[in-house]
């Protein structure tokens, strides 16, 4: 099969700080270096990447993830795995509401999800994370996502000198969406990283705590520690920050874990919504 390249892209930015579509590439084909440089190229210069109307494999889709790194593997123990895990190739997450016997086929399964960087609960977070859409709702599901670099940069000085050099605690059980709902698994992961971190390819600094899975500062007592916290989430999450997705059938997501945070607007739990999920293993502990 011929490869593809990159001569006739287009990239179509989608907000003023945050997302960039990519038009004309299949992904069900593969990809030349000078097409894979490109795509990475853009990656790493919106955080986000879109590409829509894929229709691909579950092979295809780890092919794809490739193409950005070496692919991450699942944290959560396989004993808290749900059903449908056992229909998935290894390495990819099945998101899913679909129910059968009364329980959810896949993880992560309803309603809203709170900002958050996927795995910075674990000491070597993964870089990045590909979401495929099978199925989705007719409206609601909808994905944002928040540019860290451009929330640090505009932060309030006097809470970022408060925070610069400092370190946050980050808890999260599996399976959870809302801090403290009490849906996660009896698994969980628990790190220490700083409060801003370095980006290893582009060396910008980005915020590096969420609302979902951040619970304190070291060294810090609660009571000092929560409202800063608060500050710099209610700041990274204003809307000239934020893209909203709304997702289509076929569309591929990839977004960069280390200088944005993402998170999930509700949906209807009568309509079925089906995603497969895989993630980059990140380069080293943050900095």
């Amino acid at each position: 099969m011929a490869a593809v390249t990159a001569t006739r892209y287009d990239v179509v930015p989608l907000s003023k700080y945050i997302g960039g579509e990519v038009r004309g590439i299949d992904f069900s084909k593969p990809l030349d270096q000078s097409a894979i440089d490109f795509i990475n190229k853009v990656w790493l210069d919106h955080l986000v990447l879109v590409v829509r109307g894929q229709s691909l494999t579950q092979e295809d889709l780890l092919r794809v993830t490739s193409y950005f790194g070496e692919i991450g593997h699942l944290h959560r123990p396989a004993k808290f795995f749900p059903p449908g895990f056992s229909k998935i190739l290894p390495d990819i997450m099945l998101i899913s509401n679909i129910r059968e016997n009364g329980e959810p086929i896949g993880a992560l399964p309803d309603g809203e999800m709170m900002f958050h960087h996927d795995m910075i609960h674990t000491d070597i977070p993964h870089k990045g994370t590909m979401l495929y859409s099978v199925e989705i709702p007719s409206q609601g599901g909808d994905t944002l996502f928040a540019n860290g670099y451009a929330a640090y940069e505009t932060l309030d000085p006097a809470v970022r000198s408060k925070l610069e050099g400092r370190f946050a605690r980050h808890h999260y059980n599996y399976g959870s969406t809302v801090k403290g709902d009490g849906k996660g698994t009896e698994a969980f992961g628990a790190s220490l990283h700083p409060i801003f971190r370095t980006h290893e390819e582009t060396g910008r600094k980005a915020i590096y705590v969420n609302r979902l899975m951040t619970i304190g500062i070291e060294d810090m007592p609660q009571a000092e520690a929560d409202p800063l916290l608060e500050a710099v989430y209610d700041h990274m999450e204003k809307p000239e920050f934020v893209y909203a997705h709304k997702w289509q059938v076929g569309d591929i997501l990839l977004w960069d874990n280390r200088c944005s945070a993402h998170a999930r607007t509700d949906f209807p739990d009568t309509e079925r919504r089906l995603m497969l999920r895989t993630t980059l293993k990140g380069a080293g502990k943050p900095v």
